[in-house]
């Protein structure tokens, strides 16, 4: 076995694997509340290498050092770091200035309903006036968002004949009045939050949820936090290491070539 072919392999398909990273950020670049992802490369446990058949040092194979064997995925993470604001005017754009995120009832294809959270804040109003995501999903009360508890009693309704103020803390005003409250809610640990799709995400067991400190500003929208210039950047490194990795790989072919070829042939 040949170990700087497998070493080279590994590299290239942990390339492959950042890259996949890299476009899903560059193809959401523009995606509303988005946050970028990353990897971690951790590499395989060194080895031991020794020379067998070695009668130099006496009941003991001769050490020849460490080795590795190549590199591997340590984990994906996901940097929730705060985008910039885009300002809309649009009455139900709303942008979370903070930690913190939205409470939607999600359903799903087969009926289904289920809480998941979102920094993306751009509703709309349906003709009864409950405040709903793009695609068709209800945008819960304080009450729904603190209990993860769906339901109409705890959807986000107003009179859309009127007009609609939104406070920073969240409270729903008209003529004066405030009529309701937007939930938000925020978690101690984000290594619990998985990206469900579609711009959510799902609380995995054992994640604790706490009150958010975040302040809702209206008529704005929170956009992505993926910088395209240092995704460029590093897409530029990832390519260079794999074409690197690549190269390897046809040259120690290429002496195998020889040795096999032209050096068994002597």
């Amino acid at each position: 076995m040949v170990k700087g072919l497998y070493t080279a392999y590994t590299g290239m398909l942990e390339e492959m694997r950042r890259m996949d990273v890299m476009t899903n950020n560059l193809a959401n670049a523009s995606t509303t509340g988005y946050k970028k992802e990353g990897t971690v490369n951790q590499s395989f446990d060194d080895q031991l290498a020794l020379k067998i058949k070695d009668t130099s040092e006496i009941f003991q194979a001769k050490r020849l050092g460490d080795v590795n064997l190549g590199v591997k995925v340590g984990e994906t993470y996901r940097d929730y770091g705060q985008g910039s604001f885009y300002v809309t005017d649009n009455t139900y754009d709303l942008a979370l200035d903070g930690e913190g995120f939205f409470a939607i009832e999600f359903r799903s294809k087969n009926g289904g309903t289920s809480i998941k959270y979102t920094r993306d804040g751009a509703f709309t109003v349906d003709r009864n006036g409950y405040l709903m995501t793009k695609d068709g999903d209800y945008v819960l009360n304080a009450n729904g968002a603190r209990n993860g508890a769906g339901g109409q009693a705890n959807y986000v309704r107003v009179d859309p004949n009127q007009d609609v103020r939104i406070e920073a803390d969240g409270g729903v005003y008209q003529d004066n009045r405030r009529i309701a409250e937007i939930g938000l809610v925020d978690f101690e640990d984000y290594n619990y939050l998985e990206k469900y799709g579609e711009n959510l995400y799902d609380v995995a067991p054992g994640g604790r949820m706490r009150e958010s400190d975040a302040r809702i500003e209206q008529g704005c929208l929170e956009m992505s936090n993926v910088n395209i210039v240092s995704e460029m950047v590093d897409m530029i490194t990832i390519t260079r290491a794999y074409e690197a990795n690549q190269k390897i790989v046809t040259t120690i072919d290429e002496t195998l070539d020889k040795a096999v070829n032209a050096v068994g042939q002597v």
